[in-house]
């Protein structure tokens, strides 16, 4: 049976369970420095480290249990991995260059049942939620890939926009935001987080009472139920109504800004109707809402969707901003290495479905 990651641990959570084993605390904090701040691929490695509680460590916990298996560097420096789980299954986790830092967007599930008709994800059906420690885990291998190069370059930013939902996982979310948030760990600001959801109205209002203060984003990429349904069924068990009830009270609670996540459909969603109807939808939230306008990234199996004309783009955003509204469009990052979410596995499965080798890794 495989061991649970050791990354799956708070500092709080690591400190109890040593505790009720009859370690001091001290210890925790020991092996906490070891894992974030020094970067140990191996107990062993923790010389300065109790030898009990190391051994009680090592025959309870893996320090490693994410394989790279394929990772595709693009020309502006994204660096997408795929990473084999213990159990065999794929996930997918990108590293992205911006002005402001180093983001890496992680992956929460095997899989996903959300079914939006557009999205690359969503073509293999969840398989099962990934542990905390394995969402850990991929910031872990990234950090790790960014040491190994030698610039003194560290993870600043995160989103948790992968595969799955994160608040179908919520548990196992709130717990990898605690560990990577925590100061004496990888210390990456709340305010440098970003977690996406397709509107899991019940999960908003859970988020909001953690108080995490990470920032949110929605997709919400419709203005009316009849045109989100038709692209994302969760709308026919959570209509618009219900989602923008919860946001009113992140908004209301929190007072902080929401990212609204609006992808552009040729023909689909994207005409100046569809804008001055959604700034409509928005508009007493406009203080504290931001649109972000996403350009679409073909998928084969979706070949129903188009990316929006450049003309229409500018238009919609156009006509926002008419509006008063707070909106930008996606900066894309990893266009030749299949950027959008889900690609990369999903061809790597389609190869090994033929026998083939699959991707050869870089680096």
């Amino acid at each position: 049976m495989n061991k649970p990651s050791i990354y799956g641990l708070t500092l709080e959570q690591l400190t109890n369970w040593l505790g009720e084993r009859g370690h001091k605390r001290s210890r925790a904090a020991q092996v906490w420095e070891w894992l974030y701040r020094k970067r140990a691929t191996d107990f062993a490695e923790m010389h300065d480290v109790n030898p009990e509680c190391l051994r009680l460590l090592a025959d309870s916990f893996a320090v490693s249990t994410l394989g790279e298996h394929t990772r595709q560097e693009s020309v502006d420096g994204t660096n997408k991995f795929l990473f084999r789980l213990a159990d065999g299954n794929l996930i997918e986790t990108v590293l992205m260059r911006h002005k402001f830092g180093l983001s890496v967007c992680v992956t929460t599930q095997v899989g996903c049942n959300i079914g939006c008709s557009f999205c690359a994800s969503g073509l293999l059906a969840k398989s099962r939620d990934l542990a905390s420690g394995e969402i850990v885990e991929q910031i872990m291998k990234v950090q790790l890939h960014l040491d190994a190069a030698g610039e003194g370059e560290r993870v600043t930013h995160i989103v948790v926009m992968g595969i799955g939902e994160p608040f179908d996982n919520f548990a196992n979310m709130v717990d990898f935001l605690n560990v990577v948030k925590d100061h004496k760990g990888l210390a990456v600001g709340a305010r440098h987080i970003t977690v996406s959801t397709s509107g899991l109205a019940d999960k908003i209002v859970d988020f909001t009472d953690a108080n995490l203060q990470v920032n949110l984003a929605v997709s919400l990429h419709a203005p009316n139920n009849e045109l989100r349904t038709r692209i994302m069924k969760i709308n026919r068990a959570i209509p618009i109504e219900k989602l923008m009830a919860s946001i009113d009270y992140y908004l209301e609670r929190t007072k902080r800004r929401v990212t609204i996540e609006y992808i552009l459909l040729k023909d689909v969603n994207d005409c100046t109707a569809h804008a001055e109807e959604l700034a409509g939808l928005l508009e007493a939230r406009k203080e504290l809402v931001n649109v972000n306008l996403i350009p679409y990234n073909p998928v084969d199996e979706h070949s129903q969707y188009q990316r929006s004309e450049q003309e229409s783009i500018l238009a919609f955003y156009d006509a926002l901003k008419k509006r008063g509204m707070s909106v930008s469009v996606r900066l894309e990052h990893g266009t030749d290495i299949d950027a959008a979410c889900g690609q990369l596995r999903s061809k790597q499965i389609r190869k090994e479905d033929r026998g083939g080798t699959g991707g050869v890794a870089l680096g």
